[in-house]
């Protein structure tokens, strides 16, 4: 009788299955994938003349900004920069506090339909419009200055948080919430207990990451005239002034650089 292990063999490595197991149709995706890249190449009109010629005026732009100039206009920079942190944290905190209760209606295993229909529209429509548009629309109509920048990064911000808190809220564990609610708790009480505990390290975690994106949009934006850094920045390249340009995005690196560490270390700390 032949040992049945002698005729029994197993693979020794594992190879991951593709996604298409028909290798033809694999080799045709890819064909016809690298066919439309190269007609979408081929329709790209670009005067490779004028490319030869913008290189020594990009040297040359590029090395005004060398060596960064921080003292000729710091009063300014400094203005900036302050009105761009107040900006950012005021607007940071207005939007959260508006996003929580369209957060919570915007989660469909907490609000009847007619709530979650509203709740899920407001955040459709503030995430329709980037920052920079809302920010031209709250120059047009409030004028130019920081309050039109703390419209539009407040605006951005609710469409931000309310999508990520109301996904966090469908996504949470249902026994926990469940066992909460069966011993009669009422809804404030189910939430602070059940739906809190649940979604709130994350929540930290994203406001420290929403700072961070409303510290560098309140830069774009304060070029469209919503005040804070942006201004600054826009002025400097008005006045040619280069070198400031550049202490001024040296800045802006650092405090971004300070922010995400800062997220970072905070997010293990609450988890």
């Amino acid at each position: 009788m032949t040992d049945l292990s002698e005729k029994t063999s197993y693979p020794s490595s594992w190879k991951k299955p593709p996604l298409i197991k028909r290798a033809w149709l694999r080799y045709l995706l890819w064909f016809g994938a690298a066919i439309y890249l190269a007609l979408a190449f081929g329709t790209m009109e670009v005067n490779w003349g004028r490319v030869a010629e913008g290189i020594p005026r990009g040297q040359k732009f590029l090395s005004a900004f060398f060596p960064p100039d921080f003292t000729s206009r710091w009063e300014s920079i400094l203005d900036g920069i302050l009105e761009s942190i107040w900006m950012t944290v005021i607007a940071t905190v207005a939007g959260i506090a508006l996003s929580v209760p369209v957060g919570l209606g915007a989660a469909r295993n907490l609000a009847p339909l007619p709530v979650y229909l509203v709740c899920r529209g407001i955040v459709a429509i503030s995430r329709t419009f980037p920052e920079i548009i809302l920010a031209i629309f709250a120059v047009k109509l409030f004028g130019f200055g920081p309050f039109a920048g703390f419209l539009a990064l407040t605006i951005a911000t609710v469409g931000f948080f309310a999508k990520l808190l109301a996904e966090d809220i469908e996504n949470m564990d249902p026994v926990q919430a469940e066992a909460i609610r069966s011993t009669g708790a009422s809804w404030l009480q189910w939430i602070n207990y059940a739906v809190q505990p649940q979604v709130m390290p994350r929540m930290i975690g994203l406001s420290m990451y929403r700072l961070d994106i409303n510290f560098r949009e309140s830069a774009v934006v304060g070029i469209v005239g919503g005040g804070g850094i942006g201004a600054t920045l826009l002025t400097s390249f008005d006045r040619y002034e280069f070198d400031s340009a550049a202490a001024i995005l040296i800045i802006i690196i650092v405090i971004v650089m300070g922010l995400e560490y800062l997220s970072g270390y905070l997010r293990k700390w609450v988890q």
